[in-house]
């Protein structure tokens, strides 16, 4: 085989060591394709290396990325006009038709790692792109790959060490994190989420041989808090308890978090004792909102009074609840919000939502569930392509009104570090004047900061302030 100067490039996935980069190199050295990896989110880009290049292929997970990764699309054009530049990832998938217009040569999706080594293969033989199956390019669109891969283990030697990632925070303590995946896709179809587009309700789990050898690596590294990547880790059970079993065997002291949906909580609540014993220390799970109207319109399948149910199983278990939610969307009400916030006092949450979770709006990308309706809603604009989506204002405009202000209380309690209480309240306190409420009495008592991890997760989102700071990147 000719030789192919390959360059990934990743830009932002939660701070996180990325899988975008990990996953990648390996399916490209075990095809014999030596490439060089970079991640913008706390490195610069390597411009000898780009100017080097024949294929740059750029990781685009969330939405975030993808914003980022055009900027960076553009410098590397500019250091290489004659580069093969690919995107690939959900949010490559989302976008293709804006992505091959021009700022991409091509795009790949799903379970497109051993695509991308043959993209490069293909490069270096001089074959069209087009020639491989799975590689969409302007003149031939293609589908996202759904087919299961026979996995190596993630090669991170070349990544930033552990150290310069995202952190647990436990008491007072900062502990490095591996980052894994023991599944990918999702056998769910919620309407808002990025992953349903791409895999159609389809997931794959990886081998769980090849998961612990990776977290056996990371560990070696520094590691001592494992945090799940899958959309949903208990998609398949009876895999993730494999997981979690072999982990302990080996690793007695780690501990670890994980994603799942309300429903998989509630429904395997009888597993989650064991989880907690086994060292899983919080889950996340998108609760998104306690309207049903809105669960309904985002096919959670779950309900509101769920979330009590939820709360109380995990305190059974001893698993800290971090709960995501999507509190504006054209659905929701002002009420809704309103009782959203004294949901979370009554539950003596505060401190387990961080201010940006108050402030996410729903984003509607190109490709998104949410536009497979026949009627196009009233309150959907024009696609804008510098926002990657569909604008949206609410019916009522205290909510957008409402919206903007959360939004920078969320930046300047990210930016300064404020506390969850005092961001709450003052949340708490613009959306009551919005509604018309009277204002609320003193903060009940909350809960002690549970173990997080020290960026905040969201997702689904039209970018906050928070999130749009990301973007001056390196």
């Amino acid at each position: 085989m000719s030789r192919v100067e390959v360059l990934l490039l990743s830009c932002y996935e939660l701070g996180r060591q990325p899988s975008g980069l990990s996953w990648p190199l390996a399916f490209l050295a075990r095809q014999g394709i030596p490439a060089r990896a970079a991640d913008l989110a706390i490195e610069p880009l390597p411009e000898d290396a780009v100017r080097r290049a024949q294929l740059v292929a750029v990781s685009v997970p969330m939405h975030t990325a993808l914003r980022l990764g055009l900027l960076a699309g553009r410098r590397v054009r500019a250091l290489n006009p004659g580069v093969h530049l690919c995107y690939f990832g959900a949010y490559a998938w989302l976008n293709a038709e804006r992505l091959l217009e021009g700022a991409a040569d091509s795009v790949i999706a799903g379970e497109g790692e051993e695509t991308l080594a043959r993209l490069a293969a293909a490069l270096a033989e001089g074959a069209a792109p087009e020639s491989v199956p799975g590689v969409s390019t302007p003149s031939r669109p293609d589908e996202p790959v759904l087919e299961r891969l026979a996995f190596p283990v993630p090669s991170r030697d070349a990544l930033p060490p552990h150290g310069r990632y995202a952190h647990l925070v436990q008491d007072g303590r900062r502990v490095p994190v591996a980052f894994a995946e023991s599944s990918r896709g999702c056998r769910h179809t919620c309407r808002h989420c990025p992953v349903v587009p791409v895999y159609g309700g389809r997931f794959f789990a990886v081998p769980a041989a090849t998961v612990l050898e990776d977290v056996r690596r990371q560990v070696t590294a520094g590691a001592r808090h494992v945090s799940f990547g899958d959309p949903d880790f208990l998609n398949g059970p009876t895999h993730a308890l494999r997981v979690a079993r072999g982990l302990h065997a080996e690793h007695p002291g780690l501990s670890f978090d994980f994603t799942a949906k309300v429903e998989h909580l509630l429904r395997h609540a009888a597993r989650l004792p064991e989880l907690r014993a086994l060292g899983c220390l919080f889950v996340v799970s998108a609760l998104e909102s306690l309207s049903d109207r809105v669960l309904a319109e985002l096919h959670k399948g779950h309900a509101g009074a769920d979330a009590d149910r939820l709360v109380d199983v995990l305190d059974a278990a001893g698993i800290a609840l971090q709960p995501t939610f999507v509190p504006f969307t054209p659905w929701s009400s002002l009420e809704d919000y309103v009782g959203l916030l004294d949901w979370i006092e009554a539950r003596g949450l505060v401190r387990h939502v961080p201010a940006v979770q108050l402030a996410v709006r729903l984003l509607v990308p190109p490709g998104s569930a949410l536009l497979g309706g026949k009627a196009r809603p009233s309150w959907l604009g024009p696609r804008d392509d510098e926002a990657l989506g569909y604008p949206w204002r609410h019916p009522d405009e205290r909510m957008d009104a409402l919206h903007a202000e959360v939004s920078a209380l969320a930046e300047r309690a990210e930016a300064t570090g404020r506390d969850e209480l005092e961001s709450f309240e003052a949340v708490r306190e613009s959306a009551r004047m919005r509604a018309g409420q009277p204002a609320a009495a003193p903060l009940g008592p909350q809960r002690a900061a549970p173990p997080r991890l020290s960026e905040a997760w969201f997702c689904c989102s039209e970018p906050t302030g928070v999130q749009v700071g990301l973007l001056a990147g390196p």
